[in-house]
C-alpha cells in the first residue's frame, strides 16, 4: 500500500480532475444548477484532502496510525456520499444521502482535529518551545 500522504494527494488529484471536467460541462451547457455539489466536490475532495495529505506528510507519526487510515476512508466516503447527495437534493429526489454525507463531513473534521491534538504537527512532537519548559503537544 502507498503511504498515506500519497493516497490523500492522489485521491485529491482525481477529485480535482473530476471537478474540473464537471465545471467545464456546466460552463458548456450554461447550466450551473448543480454548482453547490461541484463546489463540495472541489472543497472536500481537493482542498481538504490536500490539506490532510500535507499534514500527514509533515507528521509521519500521525500518518502511521490506524486512525489516520480510518480518516482517509471516512474522507473519501464523505466525498462519494455528499456530492451525489447534494445532486439528489437539488433535483428534489431525496435529501437523505446529503444528510448522511454532511454527518460524515463533520466526522471527518472531528477525526482530523483529534489526530492533530493527539500527534501535534511535525516529525518531532516532543520538541521544547525555546523559552518555556513545556512540550509541543500536551496529550503526550
Amino acid at each position: 500500500m502507498r503511504n498515506l500522504p500519497t493516497l490523500f494527494f492522489l485521491t485529491a488529484a482525481i477529485f480535482a480532475l473530476l471537478g474540473m471536467i464537471w465545471g467545464i460541462q456546466m460552463s458548456a451547457t450554461h447550466d450551473h444548477t448543480l454548482s453547490p455539489a461541484h463546489g463540495h466536490l472541489n472543497l472536500i475532495g481537493f482542498v481538504a484532502m490536500s490539506i490532510f495529505g500535507t499534514y500527514y506528510a509533515l507528521t509521519p507519526n500521525a500518518a502511521s496510525s490506524r486512525l489516520a487510515v480510518v480518516h482517509f476512508a471516512v474522507t473519501t466516503t464523505t466525498v462519494l456520499t455528499l456530492t451525489p447527495g447534494i445532486v439528489l437534493a437539488i433535483t428534489e429526489q431525496s435529501e437523505s444521502l446529503a444528510q448522511i454525507g454532511s454527518v460524515l463531513a463533520v466526522a471527518t473534521m472531528v477525526l482530523f482535529g483529534y489526530i492533530v491534538f493527539r500527534h501535534g504537527v511535525g516529525s518531532a512532537n516532543t520538541t521544547k518551545y525555546p523559552d518555556q519548559n513545556i512540550q509541543s503537544h500536551p496529550a503526550q
